[in-house]
């Protein structure tokens, strides 16, 4: 479980892409004599997404990989900010991104997946690691999902920080309108 205190203290989420919110595989090819990359990305992290910027939350993606796929995807969901650096400017990128807002590390969660995540995770409040992630990697988190990237796993974490913001079903109620069964009794009488 999450706590509270450390919940509510998180202004801004930071994901990596390949292996966060994708399964860490790429398609390679060409189309009309020119190279194409092709990503898989999970439509419920998207959810996530717009879950946490419902709740104020920025979100940051970096990642280590530029990709068109991943600009495509980062503006479909609706990020604040998506940084393609290369891996060893990954920490100094969301550290930009964070003086920015206003924010330190200490006001950030970040999911990761491999070693070029492992100096953002040692550094931030709440850090956070996919199931397949890396030994590293899951040892430097507070929390390891029981999801592998590419799977929901961005998703399930909106939930439990929100959940333990005390903010999750104000959102969902807010946002798409659901309601339990005993409010609707108590207001259709």
């Amino acid at each position: 479980m999450l706590d509270a205190g450390l919940a509510r203290r998180i202004r801004l989420v930071g994901l990596d892409v390949d292996g966060v919110l994708t399964d860490g595989g790429i398609y390679l090819g060409t189309a009309a004599g020119s190279p194409v990359e092709l990503k898989r990305f999970h439509i419920l992290d998207g959810v996530g997404v717009r879950l946490l910027r419902a709740a104020g939350l920025h979100v940051v993606v970096v990642t280590g990989r530029p990709s068109e796929a991943s600009e495509l995807r980062a503006k479909e969901m609706g990020v604040d900010e998506l940084l393609q650096v290369p891996p060893d400017q990954k920490l100094s990128a969301l550290e930009g991104a964070l003086e920015r807002r206003g924010l330190t590390l200490n006001e950030c969660a970040y999911v990761g997946d491999d070693l070029a995540d492992l100096q953002i995770l040692r550094s931030v409040a709440l850090p956070i690691a996919v199931a397949n992630a890396a030994p590293e990697i899951k040892a430097a988190a507070r929390i390891v999902t029981p999801l592998s990237g590419g799977q929901g796993a961005v998703r399930l974490v909106a939930e439990m920080l929100l959940q333990a913001r005390g903010e999750w079903r104000g959102l969902i109620e807010q946002i798409y309108e659901v309601r339990d069964v005993a409010d609707r009794a108590q207001r259709s009488r």
